[in-house]
């Protein structure tokens, strides 16, 4: 009887919820399910087929001025949370629900995982603290078997997040939003989930692909002996055994195939040690530069010139800021993306949950991984900014800066998709440009590295000179001695009446009031760009996918459901740009 009245009141609980606000929605924000909220296993490069999402509504109290529910993993600021307030550095967000254990996981030991919350965590488990994490986007998880008690257990997480009022890592993120500048991000905001381990577990993957020598290196963070399965579907294609911590050799078939947008094949994995066993995957790809006929540096893929061209993509929802409101609105911008003829993301000043760059993985798309900006903005009236020097930041923010940079390459290196590491953009938090460049490439020489975006600091370090310009294409500079790219450009605005995030208050660099307005200023500036390639030009950024609040510069209004462009002309010319080098 008493289980039977639990499961209504939890019926009852997730009827009374209901976004928060009067903005604009999405379609999937519209009809979202609040008892079905992200159920896709959240980690597809480490998969077990055994866990329990605890999405849903918790209870939340955030100082003085919320005591109430929440719904997870939406953050608190959003309309989707259900909450929808603004929270600030002076108070302390307390999350707390209750969770039962099933009873088959017994004699095994349980995990408590986070996909990412914003920015400093607690977690207790009975009253007991398990663990804690700073940093606002990467993945981190606790060990909870002590914890636990037989029935019902309690989890309790605390998070403080200043925003804008640290040196912390944020993006684009603002405790007064203004021009490009948005809403803040506080709390949980990936999905949060338990699961079942051996003792003795496969903690980690790291997957190199060897395109050169036909190799797949795959490292399993494990004690003992490792069993490596590489699969062509569900056929074995190669195997190899070693001891778990060690870089294991999987030599390939020498008819593999290489992974490209084109033809973004991807192997299967299988990873066993002892008791237990994950399923990962795995691209076997290559990127590189180097210099053509005309000593012009060009950015390769699978050693052929590649021409690397896509939008500025910000990763931001209406309804649920950081989160996307399900895994099919997650996987909707990379599906318009790739229909559009681009062939590369720029995934700006944020870091998305796992399963996008599986999308990206799965579908082709390279895409160029920005740290998320943090520390002092110096803005366009500091002397720093004319005179070229770097930034300071206090000895904490560096450390700070290199702890996050690092768990976030390491997190997500094993992805196929990601090419270019991108340490900074536009002087925002720029420091030590020249020993960040050498670090990032000391620590993942497999990818190339575009020292600043934009950098507005050009110490000629990494491998890439980046130049931003708004509206038009231009190419104002060239360095002979790295690849050179345009990293922004565009940013073409239309206001569209009835999907605005603020119907009073948009803007956009050149501003039009229709499709063929948009269509017309974006093909000639393609055209622009196309005559850059054969001059030293080997990539290109266009800003940008979609709206964010009051930015009307989008190819997509801010809730997806308007296309601004004529998509069949975008795709030509985009085609045009992207095959420029091999024609």
């Amino acid at each position: 009887m008493m289980r039977i009245f639990l499961s209504v009141v939890a019926v009852l609980s997730l009827c009374s919820w209901k976004p928060a606000g009067d903005k604009i929605m999405t379609s999937w924000g519209e009809n979202l399910d609040p008892a079905n909220v992200h159920s896709e296993y959240p980690r597809p490069q480490l998969e077990r087929g055994e866990w329990m999402n605890l999405n849903g509504l918790w209870d939340l109290k955030v100082g003085e001025i919320y005591d109430g529910e929440i719904l997870v993993p939406f953050p608190v600021e959003s309309a989707l949370s259900g909450v929808g307030i603004r929270v600030g550095g002076e108070r302390e967000m307390v999350y707390s629900r209750e969770f039962s254990v099933p009873k088959k996981w017994k004699n095994r030991r349980v995990m408590l995982n986070f996909g990412a919350v914003d920015w400093q965590t607690e977690v207790f488990v009975n009253g007991v603290s398990v663990g804690d994490h700073t940093g606002g986007f990467t993945p981190f998880g606790f060990d909870i078997t002590d914890a636990l008690t037989a029935g019902v257990n309690s989890l309790v997480v605390k998070v403080w997040d200043p925003t804008d009022g640290s040196f912390q890592p944020r993006g684009k993120q603002q405790n007064v939003p203004s021009g490009i500048w948005y809403t803040p991000v506080s709390g949980i905001w990936q999905t949060v989930w338990l699961e079942p381990v051996a003792d003795n577990h496969i903690a980690d993957l790291r997957v190199t692909p060897d395109i050169d020598g036909g190799t797949l290196f795959v490292n399993a963070d494990v004690e003992g002996d490792v069993h490596i399965k590489v699969l062509d579907g569900k056929k074995v294609v190669a195997k190899v055994s070693g001891k778990g911590g060690e870089e294991l050799a999987v030599k390939m078939p020498q008819d593999m195939r290489l992974w490209s947008p084109e033809d973004p094949y991807l192997y299967n994995i299988e990873v066993s040690a002892g008791k237990d066993k994950v399923k990962s995957y795995a691209g076997m790809r290559k990127f590189s530069r180097k210099q053509d006929e005309n000593g012009i540096w060009r950015l390769q893929l699978n050693n052929k010139d590649y021409f690397q061209f896509g939008p500025l993509d910000q990763g931001w929802w209406p309804d649920g800021l950081y989160t996307a409101p399900s895994d099919e609105a997650l996987v909707y911008d990379v599906i318009k993306t790739k229909e559009w003829g681009f062939n590369m993301i720029r995934k700006h000043v944020k870091v998305e949950p796992a399963r996008w760059y599986y999308h990206c993985d799965r579908l082709g798309m390279i895409v160029w991984q920005d740290m998320p900006s943090g520390g002092e903005y110096p803005g366009w009236n500091n002397q720093t900014w004319f005179e070229g020097q770097d930034g300071r930041r206090s000895p904490q923010s560096e450390d700070n800066y290199y702890k996050e940079w690092e768990e976030i390459m390491d997190d997500f290196y094993s992805f196929t998709c990601i090419g270019v590491w991108v340490p900074f953009n536009e002087g925002w938090g720029q420091f030590k440009t020249r020993q960040a460049a050498e670090w990032t490439r000391e620590k993942d020489p497999t990818r190339l590295v575009n020292a600043a975006s934009g950098g507005n600091f050009f110490e000629n370090c990494g491998d890439i000179l980046d130049l931003h310009n708004y509206p038009d294409p231009k190419m104002y500079l060239y360095d002979p001695s790295v690849a050179n790219v345009l990293g922004e450009y565009g940013g073409i605005g239309w206001a569209i009446e009835g999907h605005l995030w603020e119907p009073n208050r948009n803007w956009g660099y050149v501003q039009f009031d229709s499709a063929e307005g948009v269509t017309d200023e974006y093909v000639k500036f393609a055209e622009q760009l196309y005559d850059f390639v054969e001059k030293g030009f080997g990539a290109a950024v266009y800003t940008q996918t979609t709206d964010v609040e009051i930015e009307v510069n989008g190819l997509m209004t801010y809730d997806r459901k308007k296309i601004k462009v004529d998509e069949a002309r975008v795709r030509e010319v985009n085609l045009k740009l992207v095959n420029s080098l091999s024609e």
